[in-house]
């Protein structure tokens, strides 16, 4: 098969010129975070790592992140040495910027590799769509506007992600597709979201038999689980070795956060919170109530009409709803039904869970896009997250400067992939279902005039009056089409 174009590497060596350009670019604290990050992996002993707080952003992330941290901080003591000490607090020499902007590009070689994988291993007659896919992860807005802007290392992880799910395909390769996941785990704990689909699958495809569920696999069973048991090992054992887990836990796991994070991440808990804040003109306040969810800051979040939410109901209420697909998983245990699974628990946890950050929808977007052109019905159902997703992400970025960048590049996106998908997703052999359809139709008319407002018309009339209002709006608005969105790819899911 001759190949397609443009390839996948001229693609991403585009992206990479233009993210260059974006050096100068706002930064968020993440950029301060992970500076920090490399001066204490750099300055300290290993058995300080996790106790260090000479600065508020302090290391929170797996072992295997602080040591892909402490690789980099080796060499970003030879570009600028004030860099990796621990005191110079909010350091940002240009030799910094360049520095880590530049390690971001590089790392994004792993989803390059991973995205070619994942085209070279599709079907023959799919392996079109599969090179239109990859485009469009390797040009996302969202790694664009979290990674290359606001700062952080997502496109390196989700290239593991892919990696992980490309393998599974083949029987072959199934334990080396679990083993890299559960390296992925000691990268960044976030997605043990996706971590029961993994157990589903590989349980029933690589640890018992095909012909009886009653027949395990003793040997296969062994070599995964000594394989995985190696790979904490190796990551957790040193913090074990100097009595740091329970201070690494801490960290890890920060359970006094409150509900919402930063402002509403577009989830059931924005439009929980909408609606509290609707009947707030109604009925009586609880003291303290408004300005807990209005601010929208880490800490407890308290509602002045509704009930009040708790972690445990967030962790059931994610539980319940990942165990739906995880079923038909276990009884049908193919590589398509595996990623919708996969897409399924991202989906649960982001609609559900505890202190969700917006930046985690690409959870949903990126497992979601490699099935997204199977037929019509997963491309309707993936629509309205492609721009729910996306839109939801603008907040990240407030400034001026970034408005033009953001919208045109996220807009232009959007416009040329869902078209390009549109044409290419083949009909499906089930009824489509058209009140999905309009519902896709009627959300992405309302996008334009919502991104016009909250960018540009509110502070024109309001100033900087009712500054939530905007946040407040795009919230809501892109957690109604994440949810509708899932409810729609529920449906598909389960009557493919």
């Amino acid at each position: 098969m001759s190949e397609q174009y443009p390839t996948l590497a001229q693609c991403a060596l585009v992206a990479a010129a233009f993210k260059i350009l974006l050096f100068p670019a706002y930064k968020s604290t993440d950029f301060e975070v992970h500076r920090n990050w490399l001066a204490i992996t750099n300055s300290l002993p290993l058995s300080q790592w996790y106790y260090e707080k000479t600065s508020e952003w302090t290391l929170d992330y797996p072992p295997f992140f602080a040591y892909f941290e402490w690789i980099l901080s080796h060499i970003a003591r030879l570009v600028d040495t004030a860099m990796v000490r621990i005191h110079n607090l909010d350091y940002d020499s240009w030799q910094t910027v360049y520095f880590q902007r530049t390690s971001v590009i590089v790392t994004e070689v792993m989803l390059v590799y991973a995205l070619q994988l994942f085209m070279e291993t599709s079907p023959l007659q799919s392996r079109r769509a599969a090179h239109v896919v990859a485009l469009s992860i390797i040009l996302s807005p969202g790694l664009l506007i979290i990674d290359h802007i606001h700062f952080q290392y997502n496109g390196f992880m989700y290239g593991i992600l892919v990696w992980s799910l490309v393998l599974a395909r083949c029987k072959t390769t199934l334990l080396s597709s679990g083993l890299i996941f559960a390296a992925l785990l000691c990268f960044k704990h976030i997605y043990l979201y996706l971590a029961p689909a993994y157990f589903v699958f590989l349980l029933s495809t690589y640890c018992l038999s095909a012909k009886s569920i009653f027949r395990p696999r003793i040997f296969n069973c062994i070599k995964l689980g000594g394989c995985i048991t190696g790979i904490f090992g190796a990551a957790f054992g040193p913090f074990v070795f100097t009595e740091q887990m329970p201070q690494m836990l801490s960290r890890l796991f920060p359970f006094s956060r409150g509900l919402c994070h930063a402002y509403w991440a577009p989830n059931v808990w924005a439009m929980y919170s909408f609606t509290d804040r609707v009947l707030i003109h109604r009925l009586t306040l609880k003291e303290g109530a408004l300005s807990s969810v209005t601010r929208g800051l880490v800490g407890d979040t308290a509602f002045a009409v509704l009930p009040e939410i708790t972690p445990r109901t967030c962790f059931f209420l994610t539980l319940f709803f990942q165990i739906l697909p995880l079923l038909k998983l276990f009884s049908k245990p193919t590589w398509e039904n595996f990623i919708g699974a996969v897409t399924l628990c991202g989906y649960a946890s982001f609609l559900f869970g505890w202190h969700v950050h917006e930046k985690a929808i690409l959870l949903v977007i990126i497992p979601f896009s490699l099935v997204a052109l199977r037929d019509r019905r997963h491309f309707g159902a993936f629509k309205p997250l492609a721009v729910a997703g996306h839109v939801s992400l603008f907040p990240l970025l407030f400034t001026p400067a970034e408005f033009p960048i953001k919208t045109i590049y996220t807009i232009f996106w959007l416009v040329l992939f869902l078209m390009i998908f549109e044409r290419m997703a083949p009909a499906s052999n089930k009824p489509r279902f058209f009140l999905l359809d309009r519902f896709s139709t009627l959300y992405i008319a309302v996008s334009i005039p919502l991104i016009v407002y909250t960018s540009l018309l509110h502070q024109i009339v309001f100033g900087k009056r009712y500054e939530f209002l905007p946040l407040m709006f795009t919230s809501s608005y892109a957690a109604i089409g994440v949810f509708g969105s899932w409810v729609g790819y529920m449906v598909v899911y389960f009557t493919a």
